[in-house]
């Protein structure tokens, strides 16, 4: 597209993209008051996500597991949004289903590169 005013991208066009990717995250959007991507983790695995500088709000599209922000802990599946204030520790665990994450981050979020 050639426009700066607005972009448009298909879901599953881009859950595809980043199942054939080895890394967990897929940025396909970033402007800079937005960063937006696809975060996925497999059932049993690790989260080693560090507190970022940005807040950022999941959407989960599929899979199970929790989510402990803090001291707090919180049950999560298919349809959950969550928000994480920036440099809030946080990270995903007891995942008992594959996840799939749209990610929102503000100011344009981590790098990709």
């Amino acid at each position: 597209m050639g426009s700066e005013d607005w972009k448009t991208f298909d879901l599953e066009e881009l859950i595809r993209k980043k199942k054939g990717m080895k890394t967990p995250y897929l940025e396909f959007l970033r402007v800079p008051s937005l960063s937006c991507g696809i975060y996925t983790l497999a059932a049993g695995a690790d989260d080693l996500q560090a507190p970022h500088d940005e807040d950022e709000v999941y959407l989960v599209l599929e899979g199970r597991g929790r989510l402990r922000v803090g001291d707090e802990e919180r049950p999560v599946k298919k349809g959950s949004v969550l928000y994480v204030r920036a440099t809030s520790e946080h990270s995903f665990f007891e995942i008992e289903e594959d996840m799939t994450l749209l990610v929102f981050f503000a100011s344009g979020g981590p790098s990709s590169e």
